[in-house]
């Protein structure tokens, strides 16, 4: 069982990403891009996403994932039950969501660095 600790210090390692608490809840930033956000009580996990892919994470193992709300539809955006992630699935969804916000030479730059994943 996931829960925010197991990526709170990979949000704030990751390249010009910083955390940042709004409303109570805490999001993680590039620049003014949020790609990881958590409900106010911890238990969901929501994070940039590819549109075109998020029906199929969702089908896939619906216990986990769950489509955003229907205003935040046009985001790339999903929401997982920390609960039912492990500490190494979540962090990868982190570290694939910061993909999705950052140059792609950094995102080289920390395959280089970390070539077993985030772990």
């Amino acid at each position: 069982m996931a829960v925010t600790e197991d990526v709170q210090a990979l949000g704030t390692e990751l390249e010009r990403s910083y955390p940042v608490y709004v409303r109570g809840r805490l999001k993680f930033r590039v620049g003014q891009i949020v790609y990881v956000a958590f409900s106010l009580d911890e238990t969901v996990m929501g994070f940039a996403f590819p549109k075109e892919e998020r029906a199929d994470l969702v089908a896939g193992a619906p216990h986990k994932f769950q489509l955003p709300s229907a205003s935040d539809m046009r985001f790339n955006w999903v929401h997982a039950a920390l609960a039912a992630l492990e500490p190494t699935e979540a962090r990868e969804l982190v570290v694939e969501a910061w993909r999705m916000v950052v140059p792609a030479k950094l995102s080289r730059a920390y395959d280089l660095a970390h070539p077993d994943g985030p772990g």
